[in-house]
């Protein structure tokens, strides 16, 4: 059985889509805008595949004999956020978005949440920045027992609490609990956001988990899982889709270590999907508005690539994308930006020049999956295997 790898770089986006102004995200380019304020950038091997050439970037040199496939995909979905994304990549888009809580969350959701888990109160309740509320509340957190509740933009309910004062296992298990709350509200994710250290030197730690609603119809996950083809979820993939179509799921601590583990797995014998999440582009620079930051983390990534390549089979298909932008560079707020995100193929096996353009749906990776897989694709995107394949 032929494997294909999807390694998703998180929050990588190309280019506002022409929606974007709906979103207050015009004029975005987390790539380029990249490039330009960390002042260059140095990935040669995913400009040989064809990263440059990609419509839209201008930021990166274009290939003039690329070795692998390239081209963009537009969200059909209404959205910008991590589960959006990832959905629609696996053949279920969203025909209305996720419900956000600008002005925090209600009492008829906080009350229960209280009663239930038996809390003392909470802190914030308002959009914030992660790592900024921390900084302003841990020390009170510490202090009261509150943990901190908060959101962005996203249909996100997030708590943070620290790991030793509040407990780890009583976080997830608080966060579990409001999962339980949010289902009906349709609240795509509850996040716990567990940190460490003391009072000016609070640092959150890879002990994150999501807690998702599960995907409304069935998803390309699903349909491997039921054809008996193995689907290996590393990074946050698993709680992205609520443990369904998974049959492995490997935790990590970051890019570094999702892709070491990713390598190790290309090592191994068998066949089917493994599908990468690696969360710091996002979670590390883009949230944060770290360009430099960003800068560097694609740079090491090029570098892991060079050899998760070195342990590639002559069948092996890799799917290289992101789920949404996430401009470190957009000044308005800290959340992810509505762009287009790219998509290389590549692999002993693919053709290389081949323009994929600007595809309609995030859903045509789900079904170039299906396809590679040997599966006839059932979602409603269309595949592009036959035109990256000799």
């Amino acid at each position: 059985m032929r494997r294909v790898f999807i390694l998703v770089l998180d929050s990588l986006g190309v280019g506002a889509m022409p929606d974007a102004d709906r979103f207050g995200d015009a004029g975005t380019h987390t790539l380029d805008h990249i490039v330009r304020a960390a002042g260059g950038l140095d990935v040669p091997r995913l400009a040989a595949i064809g990263l440059g050439n990609v419509p839209g970037v201008t930021g990166v040199r274009e290939a003039v004999a690329p070795e692998g496939a390239f081209g963009r995909m537009a969200e059909r979905s209404p959205g910008k956020d991590t589960s959006t994304g990832h959905w629609e990549m696996m053949g279920c888009p969203l025909t209305e978005a996720f419900p956000v809580y600008s002005e925090g969350f209600p009492k008829e959701i906080l009350d229960p949440w209280l009663e239930r888990t038996g809390l003392p109160g909470f802190l914030c309740n308002a959009p914030a920045s992660g790592t900024e509320v921390i900084e302003r509340l841990g020390e009170e957190h510490i202090a009261t027992g509150k943990p901190i509740v908060y959101t962005s933009a996203d249909s996100v309910f997030q708590v943070a609490a620290h790991e030793e004062h509040f407990g780890l296992q009583r976080l997830y298990e608080v966060c579990e609990v409001a999962r339980e709350i949010l289902t009906p509200y349709g609240v795509g994710r509850v996040i716990a956001r567990p940190f460490v250290g003391a009072p000016g030197a609070f640092e959150r730690t890879y002990n994150r988990r999501d807690y998702s609603l599960e995907p409304p119809q069935d998803t390309v996950l699903d349909r491997l899982k039921a054809a008996d083809v193995p689907v290996v979820a590393v990074g946050k993939i698993e709680d992205i889709f609520a443990g369904r179509g998974v049959t492995q799921s490997i935790h990590t601590e970051g890019n570094a270590d999702g892709m070491r583990r990713t390598i190790e797995l290309a090592r191994e014998p068998g066949g089917g999907l493994v599908f990468v999440n690696l969360v710091d582009f996002d979670m590390l620079y883009g949230h944060r508005r770290d360009p430099v930051g960003y800068r560097g983390a694609l740079e090491a990534f090029d570098r892991q690539y060079v050899e998760l390549e070195a342990e590639l089979r002559e069948d092996d298909l890799v799917l290289i994308s992101a789920d949404h932008g996430n401009d470190p560079t957009f000044t308005e707020g800290t959340d992810h930006t509505r762009e287009y995100v790219p998509i290389l193929a590549a692999g002993p096996g693919v053709r290389g020049g081949v323009d994929l353009g600007t595809r309609e749906s995030f859903s045509d990776l789900g079904a170039t999956v299906e396809a590679a897989l040997g599966l006839e694709p059932s979602g409603p995107g269309q595949s592009f295997l036959e035109a990256i394949l000799p």
